[in-house]
């Protein structure tokens, strides 16, 4: 569901993509390169399409680059399967932020930026206060804090994996609809396609 010729185009032109550029550039060992000779480079390094893929969903931009069915223009014998892949893509575009390594994710980021924060006041408490007397409580309070952060990280680990998973079958299953519709000759995969972000425009 991603379009490559897309993904090309934006890697050579849009300035959220210069450092995937500059690997494409290294691997080119040249310093202009064609959206061509992006597509290849792509095709040889899957890592360029993944680095795509993790920024977008990092500035919650979709990799689904198709637009939804016009119902309208749809037999009622094939409305239903229509209907379902519409229903697919919106469910697919909501949970697309879970096919992130959880490593990399901003959740992640936030526990760990929290319990920086909770340091530096267990710190501040302790050291600038003068609280000593306090130590073992304000550690405690601390250590407290830690163990919720872990076991909050491990839940959401969790719901990633499971996401994730219902991502990649839920993609599956609505490529395989498409393509039924395409083989019925009821519509073109072609004409579902964006060719462009709206947002960088």
């Amino acid at each position: 569901m991603i379009y490559l010729k897309r993904v090309a185009l934006e890697i050579k032109t849009i300035g959220l993509y210069d450092l995937i550029l500059q690997d494409v550039q290294k691997i080119a060992g040249k310093n202009r390169v064609s959206e061509d000779e992006i597509l290849e480079i792509m095709k040889k390094n899957p890592q360029i399409l993944e680095d795509y893929k993790q920024i977008n969903v990092e500035y919650n931009l979709s990799n689904i680059h198709l637009r939804d069915i016009d119902l309208d223009k749809i037999d009622s014998e094939n409305k239903d399967e229509a209907k379902k892949i519409n229903e697919n893509l919106q469910h697919l575009r909501e949970i697309e932020k879970y096919t992130l390594d959880f490593e990399q994710s901003s959740t992640l980021v936030i526990i760990f930026s929290i319990e920086f924060f909770v340091l530096f006041s267990v710190q501040y408490f302790i050291v600038l206060l003068d609280l000593k007397e306090w130590q073992l409580w304000i550690y405690s309070v601390f250590a407290s804090s830690v163990l919720f952060a872990w076991l909050y990280a491990k839940k959401e680990r969790k719901i990633y994996a499971t996401n994730n998973e219902i991502f990649e079958k839920t993609y599956e299953e609505t490529l395989e609809m498409i393509s039924d519709l395409e083989e019925k000759g009821v519509m073109k995969k072609s004409d579902l396609i964006i060719e462009e972000c709206e947002e960088h425009v």
